[in-house]
């Protein structure tokens, strides 16, 4: 008996490593779930774009044009409306943080071809972007925006303003960016503040705030309107060889503001040029043809934009004009050559 209780066992240990075989490449094929493993759905194939949405996006160019409120946005808006062609050219004015941010969405924000900067937004990306000028061309100097130093009886000159203060408009603005940075250049040291102009203009007129700095297009509606007391004045910035790189002379007279200066009088300033700029998209691409097909529609079209209806800044606007600090685009360049020889008096 002991003998076939052992051949029993050995029987019943063969029969149950048999099974265990048998069953181990199933129960490895399993999840350790044990549910049967699902298999992964398959991918639609990709959905072609209609041949018209991509006529629409082959000739889209972005403009970056500026906060909702100041004169940049309106410009791109009219610039989208006389160069509209349709699917051949559909230009689309994108309100930003401002036009000194303008320059960072042009260098990074995807869908955007051109600009509308001021010329010293270059200043601050020396170190940043050592190659700026390679990367960032002009298309057109569109406007000046004069530095107007607004002040009240008791300052006489740029030095009285120093420990004072002076303000420079909201964040965002011309004057919040340019206006510190010139007053760095004149090395003069001042409180400064960031509120809208015509809360600082009340805030001067009690004696809280010593100066206003505007720098837009004159005149300014404020100085016009406005009833001032004998004293309040515009002080003289002079033009010297530490503007050079990003800034015009101007001159603010009676005829900007009649009420504040005199006739005959003239005050010298600085003026920041407000400037169309275009990605510089390597050659034969398709956004730098987006770039030249945006810059021959403009060009032709320059004389609807000096017309009745549009920004009285256009008619002052000479397409040959230089901005300072950066090259022309080719296309810019290659229209004007086309032209006669009239057509290159510089401003």
């Amino acid at each position: 008996m002991k003998r076939f209780t052992g051949w029993r066992r050995l029987l019943l240990l063969a029969a149950f490593a048999a099974l265990l075989l048998a069953i181990q490449p199933w129960a490895d094929a399993q999840p350790p779930n044990l549910r049967p493993h699902k298999a992964h759905p398959v991918q639609p194939a990709p959905v072609q774009p209609r041949p018209e949405v991509m006529a629409m996006n082959a000739w889209t160019v972005g403009l970056a044009g500026g906060l909702l409120e100041g004169a940049p946005i309106r410009l791109a808006a009219e610039i989208a409306r006389v160069v509209d062609d349709g699917n051949n050219l559909h230009v689309l004015p994108i309100v930003t943080r401002g036009a000194t941010e303008n320059l960072n969405s042009l260098l990074y924000l995807r869908g955007i071809d051109a600009a509308i900067i001021n010329s010293d937004a270059l200043e601050e990306y020396k170190s940043q972007v050592p190659d700026i000028q390679r990367r960032i061309a002009y298309v057109m100097n569109l406007f000046p925006s004069e530095l107007q130093i607004f002040v009240r009886p008791e300052i006489q000159s740029l030095n009285d303003l120093a420990g004072k203060k002076v303000n420079f408009n909201n964040q965002g603005t011309a004057a919040a960016y340019s206006g510190p940075l010139i007053f760095s250049r004149l090395n003069i040291e001042v409180e400064k503040t960031f509120i809208p102009h015509q809360i600082a203009l009340e805030q001067m007129r009690k004696g809280e705030i010593a100066a206003v700095v505007f720098i837009t297009s004159k005149p300014v509606d404020a100085f016009v309107k406005g009833r001032w007391e004998s004293g309040f004045k515009f002080l003289p910035v002079p033009y010297e060889s530490k503007f050079e790189d990003y800034y015009l002379p101007a001159t603010l007279d009676a005829t900007d503001y009649p009420d504040l200066i005199k006739q005959g009088e003239r005050v010298s300033t600085i003026a920041v040029p407000t400037a169309l700029v275009a990605f510089n998209w390597p050659d034969n691409s398709n956004r730098s043809e987006r770039v030249a097909r945006f810059v021959d529609h403009l060009f032709s079209r320059i004389d609807r934009l000096q017309a009745p209806g549009f920004d009285p800044k256009w008619k002052s606007v000479n397409l040959a004009a230089t901005v300072p600090g950066l090259t022309r685009v080719p296309a810019a360049q290659a229209w004007l050559g086309r032209q006669p020889r009239t057509t290159h008096a510089s401003q």
